[in-house]
């Protein structure tokens, strides 16, 4: 067994991760929230699967080993929908993996996340909502990389980044490409299991900079 279920598959990190891995023949699964989703997949002969994390669901992530959590309410929502994506959705998620013994979950959170007081307070119900999401993926027992990157753009990646919080808050950015890829090691590097990795723009390349996390 060595299969990925992408979940948030339609975004843009997660459509990244999907690509990636497919263009690798790597076994993937892309999970979207919608039918009409599906076809920009299909088309490349991934496999697609729908779950909408607002709603009940029940999908069975039985032949997946790993699972990529990168689904987010998005900022033009409110706290409502932040609550029932970012936390709710997420502890469903994790309780599926764990009954389906998934064996390394990779939960795209947020900085700020660790201390929601501390972080950007425009998006604090956002920063709750993955604290203890983050929290119950802790302690569920599954094997989990936590990744907390900063404000995400769209500028090309380097490969290149740093794992401690710089102290100027327009510093604390980083790029979706950046992101991906490490999403990328994690799912290929056990020395990740069981970390939680803050992540920003620098000038150390990502494997290095990963594996030098305690």
């Amino acid at each position: 067994m060595n299969k990925t279920l992408v979940i948030g598959a339609s975004g843009k990190i997660g459509r990244m991760v999907v690509e990636r891995l497919h263009a690798e023949n790597k076994s993937v699964v892309a999970m979207v929230r919608s039918q009409n989703k599906t076809q920009m997949f299909a088309d490349k002969g991934i496999e697609v699967i729908v779950g909408n994390l607002g709603e009940a669901f029940e999908v069975s992530f039985a032949g997946c080993d790993k699972v990529v959590f990168t689904a987010g309410s998005g900022a033009g929502t409110g706290a409502e929908e932040t609550l029932l994506i970012d936390l709710w959705g997420a502890c469903k998620v994790i309780d599926i993996a764990r009954h389906d013994d998934v064996q390394h979950f990779v939960m795209v959170s947020s900085r700020g996340a660790d201390n929601p007081d501390n972080g950007p307070q425009p998006i604090k119900p956002y920063l709750v909502a993955k604290h203890f999401a983050d929290k119950h993926l802790v302690n569920s027992g599954l094997n989990y990389t936590i990744l907390r990157p900063g404000q995400l753009n769209d500028e090309v990646g380097t490969g290149l980044v740093k794992t401690e919080r710089p102290e100027n808050p327009e510093l604390q950015i980083i790029s979706r490409a950046d992101t991906a890829d490490a999403i990328h090691y994690c799912l290929h590097n056990k020395s990740t299991i069981n970390k939680t990795i803050e992540l920003y723009r620098g000038s150390i390349p990502i494997e290095q900079a990963m594996s030098n996390v305690s």
